[in-house]
């Protein structure tokens, strides 16, 4: 890999080839033990090899190989891309009713639920209109998420966080409640 920074910088597709055979299956191996999927792998070894041939223009071969910079570019993008993977499951995690009322202890008593329900009608009309809103058309009225997001004139992912944020109130509502 002779010269290869100043290759990149020419513009030379011979020099991205090369690169790309020599150092792909590293890349992607080191995605992988990163983001543990495969398909994001493959993503984020194409991102960090187009970013290097769209910035050639800025490598200085005096700070480092080639190689080195695109392993660290992969390496922080399967980190970024993980950190993005995780906080999208944990916002799209439906919360299930039996969550909401679940006992700590398992089955929970009569008057147990008659209290827990308690909290939660005490606690709707707190909720900000928007995730009360939500809540409504999906538990009241039976509207799927994309029908509500059509509804209402929002994107999806505005009512699946309005409906998450406001199912999390109504639990913490329920667990506050004295026992």
């Amino acid at each position: 890999m002779h010269n290869l920074v100043a290759r990149l910088q020419a513009r030379d597709p011979a020099a991205l080839a090369e690169l790309y055979d020599a150092m792909s299956r590293r890349a992607f191996g080191l995605a992988m033990r990163v983001i543990g999927d495969e398909a994001a792998s493959a993503d984020v070894v194409q991102e960090a090899f187009v970013w290097l041939w769209e910035q050639a223009d800025r490598l200085d071969a005096r700070r480092g190989r080639a190689e080195g910079l695109l392993m660290t570019i992969v390496h922080r993008r399967a980190i970024d891309a993980a950190r993005r993977r995780q906080r999208l499951t944990a916002r799209t995690r439906p919360v299930e009713d039996a969550d909401l009322l679940a006992d700590a202890e398992g089955e929970a008593e009569p008057d147990v639920d008659e209290r827990q329900y308690a909290a939660i009608r005490a606690s709707f009309p707190t909720l900000p209109a928007e995730q009360r809103l939500v809540l409504e058309q999906v538990y009241f009225l039976g509207l799927t998420q994309t029908e509500v997001a059509a509804t209402n004139g929002v994107p999806l992912g505005t009512v699946k966080s309005r409906l998450r944020l406001g199912l999390e109130k109504l639990r913490a509502s329920v667990l506050a409640a004295p026992r």
